[in-house]
């Protein structure tokens, strides 16, 4: 397998993080994709706890009619 990674930058942070951890670069770019990777696991999670929680406050009110959506005058509720 290849990666070429022609990004000058990238090059800089990979030798910077294998020199200060001790690791190869390969490895500090392994550990750097698998944190992102588990992060972003993460706050999927989160976002997906908060989406279930919305919809169990929001959920058992089912569609509410125009009568309770709207006064005599026709402005909302």
């Amino acid at each position: 397998m290849s990666l070429n990674i022609k990004n000058e930058r990238v090059h800089e942070l990979a030798r910077e993080a294998a020199r200060r951890t001790g690791m190869n670069q390969t490895s500090v770019i392994e550990a750097a994709l698998e944190q992102l990777l588990a992060q972003l696991d993460d706050e999927a999670g989160t976002i997906d706890q908060l989406i279930a929680g919305l919809q169990r406050d929001v959920g058992g009110h089912g569609r509410l009619s125009t009568d309770e959506l709207y006064d005599d005058a026709g402005l909302p509720r």
